[in-house]
């Protein structure tokens, strides 16, 4: 599985932004669609998480505030972002765990106070 992200950029604290993950298959049986993100110096992290049943799970640092959904249809996963804050700076790449873990290139999303 090749996965494509995108909607990364400069945006304003409290802004939002809306990443998307577009599949080179078919995600309706793709067990677990994913965000995670890395900031300079940290390690890699879960941000939000989405099952091929629906089922969705959050970082607690974003719940609230990121929404996590999934478009069948058009193979894309898409990571809703709000109330944007400077630590939530980072390069957030997007994951298909299906037998395997499959990693997009990532999008940098920049939040600037």
């Amino acid at each position: 599985v090749q996965l494509q992200a995108s909607g990364g950029g400069l945006v304003q604290v409290g802004g939002s932004l809306r990443l998307s993950c577009a599949a080179s298959r078919s995600i309706f049986s793709i067990n677990v669609m994913g965000w995670y993100r890395q900031a300079p110096g940290k390690e890699r992290e879960l941000v939000a998480a989405i099952t091929s049943g629906g089922s969705t799970n959050y970082a607690d640092s974003v719940k609230g505030r990121f929404a996590i959904s999934r478009d069948n249809a058009k193979n894309t996963v898409y990571l809703q972002m709000n109330s944007l804050k400077p630590e939530d700076t980072a390069f957030y790449y997007c994951n298909a765990e299906h037998g395997e873990d499959y990693w997009g290139k990532g999008t940098q999303v920049t939040v600037s106070s």
